[in-house]
């Protein structure tokens, strides 16, 4: 009797474990070997010299193309035109911030008239990564929706581009079942072996937001693509009205505060440089002055925070604000946001500075210490029994000697 009992327990575990995993992986792999390196910009990298990023090594470039329903990237077809020109293999991804399905279907028509008359060389991204307060099930409702419509319009696959944290917690079997990932993950992305997810691969791996190519200015996110990431049939998006030249946009007047620049103001309402210098007759871009009241055209639904990119926003500081306020809020630290803005003093930043923030990827709780007050590098490296050069690479640290409680440190 005890043996039938046990040989009873031990089938209903197998079946129970082959039940979990056939809704769920335990491993998150590349579907392929990811052969193609890759980076992702938008307008916070201003100009790009593709021919250098080609010369670098370059192969794949993903570009924002829209965000909401009226902001349209003013770099897009410069990089759209560029980036072919030099030979490179192009993508367009939307950032999506719809809070109904409703919402969701006009942007997924607005992020198709953007990019109507083009032709992408890898499938189109849904780039869904803050969510406005909406439960579980509505922001997959709001995914489908979107991912759906963008498909139909343009008859092209559309893809999810995601971080770890929100493939685990946020898309169903639904989504990962018939939109395949590209993942953001800043670890070692070779031995993801214990993580719960929809999708068992992904196709395209983000792998750090501070990356340096040749031809680009300053910091830019580096990917590495495996061949799925590419679209058969090159054929150019059908036609749609453009809404961006519709009555989406708007003249305002803005007066110029101490410590702005053209090139920041143009960054927060989504125009350029040369459009706000024409349009109000300004001979030197370098020489406004506070109190100078500028008019400008817009097409931006969200002022003074638009991605620069994907996984990151463009943050104007608030009176009050700190980095370690600012870092807590959109799930960064301190230290990244100080490296990638090159701030020299955490303590010092200002009202109306413009800073670019990344959420950090989620990382593995076994690779990943969490700094504590009283905390050194030196005894975080004698504990885990690596040195104190090693987490200083590994982890971008500029002084070795300033680490603060809260700060993720990777082993």
């Amino acid at each position: 009797m005890k043996t039938l009992s046990k040989t009873c327990c031990i089938l209903i575990i197998i079946i129970l474990m082959l039940f979990i995993n056939s809704t769920n992986t335990y491993a998150i792999t590349a579907i392929s070997n990811p052969s193609y390196p890759g980076i992702d910009v938008s307008n916070w990298q201003g100009y790009v010299d593709y021919r250098k990023v080609a010369a670098s090594g370059i192969q794949v470039v993903y570009m924002k193309a829209s965000q909401g329903t009226t902001f349209k990237d003013p770099y897009f077809d410069t990089n759209y035109t560029n980036a072919k020109a030099n030979g490179l293999k192009v993508g367009f991804y939307h950032y999506l911030t719809a809070t109904t399905t409703q919402a969701a279907e006009q942007q997924a028509r607005f992020f198709v008239s953007v990019i109507s008359g083009k032709i992408p060389d890898c499938k189109l991204v849904m780039d869904y990564e803050t969510f406005g307060g909406v439960g579980i099930a509505q922001r997959n409702a709001i995914a489908r929706v979107f991912l759906e419509t963008v498909g139909r319009l343009t008859n092209k696959p559309v893809i999810v581009y995601s971080d770890l944290s929100n493939a685990i917690s946020t898309f169903n079997s639904t989504i990962a079942q018939n939109y395949q990932l590209w993942l953001a993950y800043y670890g070692d992305y070779n031995r993801l072996n214990n993580v719960t997810t929809s999708w068992a691969n992904w196709i395209g791996v983000q792998y750090t937001s501070m990356g340096e190519v040749p031809g680009v200015n300053g910091y830019v996110d580096r990917n590495n693509f495996t061949r799925d990431i590419f679209i058969g049939e090159n054929t150019a998006i059908p036609e749609m009205e453009d809404v961006v030249s519709s009555n989406n946009t708007q003249t305002i007047e803005y007066t110029v505060e101490r410590g702005d620049t053209l090139y920041a103001i143009s960054r927060r309402y989504g125009t350029t440089v040369q459009q706000i210098a024409e349009l109000n007759n300004i001979s030197n871009p370098n020489l406004i002055f506070p109190g100078q009241v500028l008019k400008i055209i817009t097409n931006s639904d969200v002022p003074g925070q638009e991605t620069g990119g994907t996984g990151c926003v463009i943050y104007t500081v608030q009176r009050g604000d700190t980095l370690s306020k600012i870092a807590q809020r959109f799930e960064s630290t301190v230290q990244q946001i100080a490296t990638i803005n090159k701030i020299a003093n955490v303590n010092l930043i200002y009202p109306g500075q413009q800073l670019k923030i990344c959420k950090i990827p989620m990382e593995s709780d076994d690779n990943v210490y969490i700094v504590q007050r009283g905390d050194t590098l030196s005894a975080i490296a004698r504990k885990y029994k690596v040195t104190v050069n090693y987490l200083v690479k590994k982890n971008n640290i500029k002084n070795p000697n300033l680490i603060y409680p809260g700060q993720r440190i990777q082993l």
